[in-house]
């Protein structure tokens, strides 16, 4: 049995021009219309490409429901695992406050290896564990909506890393299953 798990980062939180934030599991921001106008995107090129989710999984918080209701048609099932990582000490603060509180090599051990910064709470163990029973278990068509913060352990989990761990808001992964065995066949791709 074949199986296709589409991997997406729910839209903009954010209006164009604002500053950028660290935004996880404790602040539950709505999509912006441009992050609406992202997931109505995903939904055209899914249909344009007959993509029929049998199974459709978010995280917890209004912006990945949101952009799961928008894509699928449908509401998500909850996965706890999918919730974004939160960041600590570190929730709601700007980059600049963020990289002078932890440093740019924590950060770059977080972009590259899913190396979680100081205060931050991951679990990475738990996240691996979950896409790899997803693993297992998946068939046909599965939507997975996420932060780009937990999107990072389904490639972490495949030991399988593209020129960034990044998915940017609106944007998809795919990672395919046959006879048993998951490989990654494209990452960070927008509409």
């Amino acid at each position: 049995m074949t199986a296709r798990l589409w991997i997406v980062r729910h839209g903009n939180t954010f209006q164009a021009g604002d500053p950028s934030r660290r935004i996880g599991a404790r602040t539950d921001l709505p999509l912006t219309d441009a992050g609406r106008a992202q997931a109505v995107a995903l939904h055209d090129r899914f249909a344009a490409d007959r993509v029929e989710f049998g199974a459709v999984l978010s995280g917890p918080l209004s912006r990945t429901r949101e952009t799961a209701r928008i894509v699928a048609g449908t509401e998500a099932e909850i996965a706890p695992w999918l919730v974004e990582v939160d960041h600590g000490p570190d929730e709601d603060a700007n980059e600049a406050a963020v990289t002078a509180r932890i440093g740019r090599a924590a950060l770059s051990a977080w972009d590259a290896g899913g190396v979680a910064p100081p205060g931050w709470i991951v679990d990475t163990d738990a996240r691996l564990a979950a896409w790899r029973d997803l693993f297992a278990r998946a068939r046909g068509d599965v939507l997975l909506v996420t932060s780009n913060g937990a999107a990072r352990f389904a490639l972490l989990a495949l030991d399988e890393r593209p020129a960034s761990l990044k998915l940017r808001t609106g944007a998809w992964g795919l990672i395919e299953i046959v006879a048993a065995v998951p490989r990654l066949v494209e990452w960070d791709v927008r509409p």
